[in-house]
């Protein structure tokens, strides 16, 4: 029964993933076609500080909820609401930040004027994205995964809706108020989802009185989690800003053009990278549906169920990851025009393509180690992973003629060493069982 429910709430999430991207890649094209390249210009501009205030709206909390919920050690109503306190919290700080600090970020961080108003937009869109992702945690825990997948599609579905309807005709009210949309239709999708959530919680769910307290202890399980899981994406993101900026800097040193140094990475980033981890929302499939299951068995000590449970996800990751991969590296031009109209990238992805296997494997990897209580042994595993990345990309791009494969060899390096690491953290665990 416990197998037919993993291989149930995979199926169900990989089902769910590969229509939630399709939409996702729908709504990238008609967004391109219905507006105008300032407004994506500036819609991406403004998107690395939505992403990381999204990090910290969130908290990790989905993933540490799902956590705590399957090892049934408290009342999942009592879990939830000893988190609700702490986001709301957050989200107060963030707006203040936000509405004091959006000019200084629009005007000196950025540069450009006309990002003010879609950057203090963000502030209205944080607290819905923090209650559906504590919603969804809630569903992951309980092994629930219908729930999320409706919630995910629902949410493509009204950005899909606005990108059709309404994005054309607002263009006419300038840049700044339909860039600024595109920021506030986040809203709406992020209530909907929510709504959708609230509608699939057990009938017998009551709310009563006594259930509105807060245990310290519920909440100091989950931030174990949570918080570490959030300081990667965070130290990720930081990783990310600062990309372009050492491959800028070092590269004209040795005689690259700012615009060819700009144009390639536009091809890694926007051709290259999308389609090498394409394969990636099925392995993350996995790795959600494996966290509840591997942490309501590691509470129980079932020690060799858990083991079998992660080598049957390693299992399905690789057979999903390797063809997909080989695919990728013999037909990189069919995927580069189908995807894209281009066959710009395709050097770049048959040399590198082959490290992404590893890549299939790490997600599975890292749920495994915060169901068992090792989210901070995997922290620091991607600490070390991102820290040697952004070093050997400001080394690599030293060497003369290496040009932008510097960002893909320490790309590949990145996900190497943190999943060697990864493993090696497992197999000491098992060793301590022993």
């Amino acid at each position: 029964m416990k197998k037919e429910t993993f291989i149930k709430s995979t199926i169900i999430l990989m089902i769910g993933g590969l229509l939630t991207k399709l939409l996702g890649i729908l709504i990238k094209v008609i967004m391109t076609r219905n507006s105008n390249l300032e407004v994506i210009s500036l819609y991406m501009l403004v998107m690395p500080t939505f992403s990381l205030m999204m990090a910290i709206s969130q908290l990790g909390f989905a993933t540490g909820i799902s956590k705590v919920v399957s090892e049934n050690k408290d009342s999942s109503k009592k879990i939830l609401f000893s988190i609700l306190p702490i986001s709301i919290f957050i989200n107060i700080l963030l707006t203040i930040f936000l509405i004091l600090g959006s000019h200084f970020i629009a005007f000196n961080l950025l540069k450009n004027e006309n990002a003010y108003f879609p950057i203090l937009a963000i502030s209205m869109v944080l607290p819905f994205d923090s209650l559906s992702s504590i919603l969804r945690g809630f569903f992951f825990g309980k092994e629930k995964m219908i729930p999320h997948v409706t919630s995910n599609i629902s949410e493509q579905i009204v950005r899909l809706l606005f990108m059709i309807f309404v994005l054309p005709k607002i263009l006419k009210y300038g840049l700044v108020f339909t860039t600024t949309s595109l920021i506030l239709i986040n809203v709406l999708s992020e209530l909907i989802s929510s709504l959708v959530l609230i509608f699939f919680l057990p009938k017998n769910f009551k709310i009563e009185k006594k259930d509105i307290s807060v245990s310290f202890r519920s909440s100091k399980n989950v931030l174990e989690t949570a918080l570490p899981t959030t300081a990667v994406r965070i130290i990720g993101t930081i990783s990310y800003f600062f990309e372009p900026i050492i491959l800028t800097y070092v590269l004209t040193l040795n005689g690259y053009t700012t615009d060819y140094i700009v144009l390639e990475y536009g091809v890694i980033n926007g051709f290259v990278m999308p389609i090498l981890l394409l394969p990636g929302f099925f392995t993350n499939a996995i790795s959600n549906a494996l966290l509840p299951v591997i942490s309501r068995e590691y509470a129980k000590k079932n020690y060799n169920y858990i083991k079998r449970k992660l080598k049957q996800a390693l299992f399905f990751s690789l057979l999903i990851g390797v063809p997909s991969t080989i695919l990728i590296i013999i037909f990189p031009e069919f995927f580069l025009n189908l995807l894209y109209k281009t066959v710009h990238g395709n050097d770049y992805i048959k040399r590198i393509a082959f490290i992404f296997i590893l890549y299939y494997i790490e997600a599975p990897l890292s749920s495994f180690l915060q169901a068992t209580n090792l989210a901070k042994e995997a922290m620091y595993d991607n600490f070390i992973g991102i820290i040697l990345k952004t070093i050997s990309l400001f080394l690599l791009s030293f060497i003369p003629h290496i040009g932008l494969y510097s960002l893909l060899i320490s790309s590949g390096l990145n996900i190497l060493v943190t999943t060697l690491r990864h493993i090696k953290h497992i197999k000491d665990l098992f060793l301590e069982q022993k």
